[in-house]
């Protein structure tokens, strides 16, 4: 599905709402492109892929078909072939995502462009050493703890009594993010619901305290 793009919604940063001013400027009435919860993106060698809305998971798989969380790419962040050495790599739709798509040629053409590009991919890479780290750890509750601050960061909405994740995850989806099982994240989120750090709300969204 696609549409006409009119504005971002992203987050209130002064970098962000930079970036997203430069692009309404530059790239109004630009197609965005939209994909539904759990549909696998696609990417091609010569374009990057820009998020205005919702959040892509970003894997790769190992050789026995498991796979592996190196990113989440959210509002203002760019993903694609071109920033990725990775083979194979997948990216797939954690929500439902908005996404303008831009060639290398018309990176080349835009400097504006070209540094709002590196400047998100920074906070990319920021992310990327904080999953590195917390996989580190042999707790898998510590593991968990981590992941979720991660998230909190990145997605996380105030609400009563919490900040919300916008983005429904599974026990599956945590498990893979931090390299364990899901019976053993089950098991974990039962024990930071019991020490009360967390809650599901009735939607089956995280809320954590």
């Amino acid at each position: 599905m696609t549409y006409t793009f009119s504005s971002f919604d992203l987050n209130s940063t002064h970098s962000v709402t930079d970036w997203r001013r430069s692009l309404e400027e530059i790239y109004r009435g630009r197609t965005m492109h939209t994909y539904k919860s759990g549909q696998i993106i696609p990417m091609y060698p010569h374009e990057v892929w820009v998020v205005c809305r919702g959040v892509v998971q970003l894997n790769t798989l190992h050789p026995s078909g498991d796979e592996v969380l190196v990113g989440f790419a959210v509002q203002a962040m760019p993903f694609g072939l071109p920033l990725t050495n990775l083979e194979p790599y997948q990216a797939i739709s954690l929500s439902d995502v908005d996404l303008m798509r831009f060639t290398l040629i018309e990176l080349e053409q835009s400097p504006q462009l070209y540094h709002g590009i590196l400047q998100h991919l920074n906070r990319r890479l920021q992310q990327t050493e904080a999953l590195l780290a917390l996989v580190s750890n042999k707790r898998v509750e510590e593991r968990l703890r981590q992941i979720l601050l991660l998230l909190k960061q990145e997605v996380g909405i105030p609400v009563d009594g919490g900040t919300r994740l916008t983005v429904r995850l599974t026990h599956q989806h945590l498990a893979s993010a931090i390299s364990s099982t899901r019976v053993t994240v089950t098991r974990a989120m039962k024990l930071l619901q019991d020490e009360g750090w967390l809650k599901v709300d009735r939607d089956r969204h995280i809320v954590l305290a």
